[in-house]
């Protein structure tokens, strides 16, 4: 695949006239006359820095996880460098850096062909003075360089710097350009990207260690397409680890039938409104930030009204459906993020009691969704994607209240389902044995992702938080010796010490925070309270310079804040909430001046689900902090929290 709007050996980039690569590079796509420009000052700037070399030269390489493109990539003897033109500039921006490290640790962490190269990102800001010469290795061993600034001038010393500190074999330049990309991106990177018009193969590792989500997404657009030629309504249960891509599998077949005038028109729904809040701004910023790069003008609120179409709130769209009566929605596809968190028939009773006046509601809000979509006269779909072990607030259902509402009151409907839908972290129950004597079941293999796409470096940190939470201690230490070269876990008492973990680690704009548990309460004397406002759009999608997100480490999120979301690296601050007892982890909750047993086992069961939402939330490392509680405090006894630290360091986590 081309990613370049143009390459070529250097020898022949070097002998040809501007006009001549121009024109090539013109024919990549629409452009401004502020980028012919700039092209022409980067044509003129490299012609002369790289006289001297023989290798390859790439304008314009396509970066699809971030939907971007690099200016330039060089190869030169065993170097890859990543050029950033900054045309016109006089300073060196932290942003214009962090940009061109981004793109450097996307080529080495999902190019396969750049993993084991040396890179050398550079920052070229044309009109900026002669600054002090840095060429260095980053500490994590990966042959990445720290990245470099660079006038005009000083281009040419920079490149021969590089090249007289890295050793080994020259790049093959067709092996570096046939070379397979897999890329995982965060639900934010692959939103924006599948919006933007890129496909789910392009963005979505497809490796023979995972379930390829384009398989899982062509059988779901094949059940849509024989669902409409036969004129019949079907529901599809996806399943899935943390991680393993269900909502990218549910925002792909939305942003296929995008178009509302289509009667395939799809829409994504979430019960979970910090990840619609963030998705939604996340795709209208970037509708923006597009249209102007084109010199086009898109206002922000027209382009939120259009992503709003087809990512919903699932309790907005059950609103609609009850004031339009029996009025059929627009879509004939409905996509349920997190199905198993619908609420089950007592909670939907009470909100439509208290909330909407109406009395005499007598459905779960499974049963009901699958009412609103049976009023199409012809045919509709469903698709459920369901998480195992994510239930973490009072009256979510499970999957059981889906299956349990298709066989009390839609015979009709075709079920297609994950064989894994059995498991039980699915929590499905006796409901599926239901299934057996029914019509119109399938169970596809197809539906099931078993490999959790979250955390590009090691795929079984949901297996090591199950084994963690489950108590496993000698499986759980097998698990973490086969992760730890690759995803570093480490374990402190000290808060201070874990935020500078994090600075420590992260490159580039690698998005840092801490997660707790909505239940901490005990831990305001470390600056940390649950209960303090914040928002998810500013803790997610703001950069270093905003005091409101996560990179200050000063405002936290709990489970309910980013489940369905991702960092790069996280803090894990444990309170004695979930503290580990020789018999069983003991529930608490903090209520007056005291902590309180929990005693209902459906809460129990939220505690546990909501510290593993917490566990699996990083794609790169994290480190967990149990606090070593006060002893002049008796509502932060060392007590409630020495059992959870030495039970960490029995499994085999590094203690900073």
């Amino acid at each position: 695949m081309n990613r370049a709007y143009y390459s070529d050996q250097i020898t022949a980039f070097c002998k040809l006239s501007s006009d001549e690569i121009l024109g090539k590079l013109s024919q990549g796509g629409e452009f401004l006359t502020e980028q012919r420009d700039a092209w022409l000052e980067q044509i003129c700037i490299l012609q002369t820095a790289l006289e001297p070399y023989e290798g390859s030269i790439y304008f314009e390489y396509s970066i699809p996880r971030m939907g971007r493109r690099i200016d330039v990539v060089v190869l030169i003897k065993a170097v890859i460098f990543v050029l950033e033109f900054k045309v016109g500039e006089k300073e060196f921006h932290a942003h214009a850096i962090d940009q061109v490290v981004d793109y450097a640790l996307d080529l080495k962490n999902f190019h396969e062909p750049s993993h084991n190269l040396a890179i050398a990102p550079i920052l070229i800001a044309t009109k900026a003075k002669d600054v002090t010469l840095q060429v260095a290795l980053t500490p994590q061993n990966d042959r990445l360089f720290f990245p470099i600034c660079s006038n005009v001038r000083m281009l040419s010393q920079v490149i021969a710097s590089v090249l007289a500190l890295a050793d080994g074999d020259n790049v093959d330049a067709l092996n570096w350009e046939n070379g397979r990309y897999c890329p995982t991106p965060t639900i934010i990177e692959a939103a924006m990207a599948l919006y933007g018009g890129h496909t789910v193969e392009e963005i979505s590792r497809s490796d023979a260690s995972a379930v390829n989500l384009g398989h899982t997404s062509e059988f779901i657009a094949h059940v849509i397409a024989q669902s409409k030629k036969e004129k019949k309504k079907s529901i599809c249960f996806v399943t899935g680890v943390p991680g393993a891509g269900k909502t990218l599998v549910g925002l792909n077949i939305a942003t296929t039938h995008i178009d509302k005038d289509s009667d395939l028109y799809s829409v994504f729904l979430s019960g979970n409104g910090p990840l619609v809040a963030v998705l939604r701004e996340a795709l209208t910023r970037d509708k923006v930030r597009r249209a102007k790069e084109t010199g086009k003008k898109v206002k922000k609120y027209e382009a939120m009204s259009e992503v709003k179409m087809f990512i919903q709130n699932v309790h907005n769209f059950r609103d609609d459906c009850l004031a339009a009566y029996e009025r059929p929605p627009i879509e004939h596809v409905a996509l349920f993020d997190e199905a198993q968190r619908a609420w089950d028939k007592e909670q939907t009773t009470n909100f439509m009691r208290r909330k909407k006046g109406v009395a005499g509601f007598d459905q779960s809000e499974p049963e009901f969704l699958i009412k609103c979509l049976d009023r199409h006269p012809d045919w509709a779909v469903i698709v459920c994607l369901v998480g195992g072990g994510q239930e973490i607030n009072t009256g979510e259902a499970g999957i059981g209240e889906w299956v349990e509402s298709l066989n009390r009151s839609f015979p009709d409907w075709h079920i297609y389902i994950s064989p894994k839908i059995v498991d039980s972290e699915y929590a499905a129950g006796k409901a599926l044995d239901l299934l057996t004597a029914r019509k119109n079941v399938e169970y596809k293999d197809e539906l099931h992702l078993s490999v959790s796409m979250r955390s590009f470096r090691a795929e079984h940190v949901s297996l090591l938080v199950k084994q963690v939470l489950d108590r496993k201690v000698s499986d759980a230490a097998i698990t973490l010796k086969n992760l730890q070269d690759k995803y570093p876990i480490v374990i402190t008492r000290d808060l201070k010490q874990a935020k500078q973990w994090l600075k420590d680690r992260a490159r580039g704009s690698e998005r840092y925070g801490i997660v707790v548990s909505s239940q901490a309460q005990r831990l305001k004397p470390y600056a940390i309270d649950v209960k303090s406002p914040m928002d998810p759009i500013h803790w997610f999608l703001d950069g270093k310079e905003d005091v409101r997100s996560s990179y200050h480490l000063e405002d936290v999120a709990t489970e309910f804040h980013v489940q369905g979301l991702e960092l790069d690296w996280a803090c894990v601050t444990w309170d004695g909430d979930f503290r580990y007892a020789q018999d069983g982890w003991e529930h608490r909750s903090f209520c007056g001046d005291r902590w309180n047993y929990i005693k209902k086992e459906e809460r129990k069961i939220y505690l546990k689900n909501a510290y593993r939402v917490l566990l699996t939330r990083a794609r790169q490392g994290m480190v967990i902090v149990v606090p070593e509680g006060d002893v002049h405090d008796p509502t932060r006894a060392p007590a409630f929290y020495d059992g959870t630290f030495e039970y960490l360091r029995s499994v085999g986590f590094q203690v900073l």
